[in-house]
């Protein structure tokens, strides 16, 4: 699934970054495949997916570091198809870093200015500006191996924004970092370049980092985009099975429509002894083959039958994990279907379902997902 930039109808704002009909193939390889998305004006926008979907060969190409094989890449209306990377109003901040080890941290963060020319006294003043802004200044005087992981990333920051790009790239922001302290810099990360107000396009496999730092998300699988959405737009209403799947944790129940109303449908699965009823329509025939999505927190675990004739079944607790907040349940159902469910602790004292009991699992009529099988 692409986004057609032409069918928006949105203002030059919400198309300040196009990537129109994006291709790129090596050779027989196709690696990235007709993409087409818009990033807004001053947007936290994130590529996702596993390795090798075509995230980082997008951004490459945004960069000018890799030739289109065809399409049109556009920034604040000026299409980038002959510029190369020194002329593009766009700067990357590498997985690495990159610094320089025998410069300290003003002359890292100083060397783009160093290298266009700028007088020495706007230089100073940039740098100390930028290194104000990451919380840097008394580190100055330091090289990079005498700083920490999650101060090398700021001075590298500080780098790519003196030179004041209209659209900042980041490569796997976090991925150097310990989680304890990537937690910490992603707010961090995100409150810095509010500040600054400029637009930036990161890649990352890490889902949690894009559902924290982004305001959108692009799931990319084998050089397509799937779904572009805000990150709970995406979570709760996956539009395919690889997103469900992909963009946290699922159970999956593949079934046949057996009724579709505007306002509902059933959903016969061999896994369920009961239908799955969820309430909004579906476009599509009787008897499609559809999957159902839900989500290991929307399941309810009870140790009484529910009442009714949809929505429920018995369930044997094959394992529980105690994660703190919550308990995580590895459940087996009558056909063999392994499934999970994530319950919020219980009170100090309150007895949990042990592994080998048997209880009963329910959910709602809103949290099921009809997605194409």
């Amino acid at each position: 699934m692409s986004e057609s930039p032409s069918q928006t109808g949105a203002s030059d704002d919400a198309r300040f970054v196009q990537i129109v009909d994006v291709v790129k193939r090596y050779g027989e390889t196709t690696a990235v495949r007709d993409v087409s998305v818009s990033v807004r004006r001053n947007e936290l926008f994130a590529l996702l997916g596993s390795s090798g979907c075509g995230k980082s060969t997008l951004l490459r190409m945004l960069a000018g570091f890799e030739t289109l094989s065809a399409g049109r890449i556009l920034i604040d209306g000026q299409d980038m198809a002959d510029l190369p990377p020194y002329r593009r109003p766009v700067n990357m901040m590498f997985q690495s870093y990159a610094l320089f080890p025998h410069m300290n941290v003003a002359a890292n963060v100083a060397f783009g200015l160093k290298q266009e020319g700028l007088p020495r006294a706007d230089i100073r003043e940039r740098v100390a500006h930028a290194l104000e802004l990451v919380q840097m200044s008394r580190y100055a005087g330091r090289r990079p191996d005498q700083l920490s992981g999650g101060q090398q990333q700021r001075v590298a920051l500080a780098r790519s924004l003196i030179k004041r790009p209209k659209l900042l790239l980041l490569d796997e922001p976090m991925s150097a970092l310990d989680k304890q302290i990537r937690q910490r810099t992603q707010i961090e990360l995100v409150e810095i370049l509010k500040q600054v107000g400029v637009t930036c396009i990161m890649v990352t496999h890490d889902q949690e980092e894009a559902m924290t730092m982004a305001s959108r998300v692009a799931v990319m699988n084998e050089g397509e985009i799937l779904q572009v959405g805000r990150p709970d737009e995406v979570y709760n209403y996956p539009n395919c099975r690889f997103v469900a799947q992909f963009i946290g944790s699922t159970n999956l129940f593949d079934g046949r429509v057996v009724e579709d109303e505007p306002d509902h449908v059933y959903v016969e699965s061999p896994d369920l002894p009961r239908r799955l009823y969820i309430n909004h329509g579906i476009t599509g025939p009787l008897g499609m083959a559809v999957s159902v999505s839900l989500r290991p927190e929307r399941i309810a675990v009870v140790d009484q039958p529910p009442t009714g004739d949809f929505n429920w079944t018995e369930a044997r607790v094959a394992n529980r994990a105690y994660m703190g907040a919550y308990s995580h349940y590895h459940l087996v159902l009558p056909s063999g279907k392994a499934v999970t469910a994530q319950v919020s602790s219980a009170m100090p004292g309150e007895a949990l379902p042990a592994a080998g009991a048997t209880v009963y699992l329910r959910w709602g009529a809103s949290a099921g997902v009809v997605l194409p099988a």
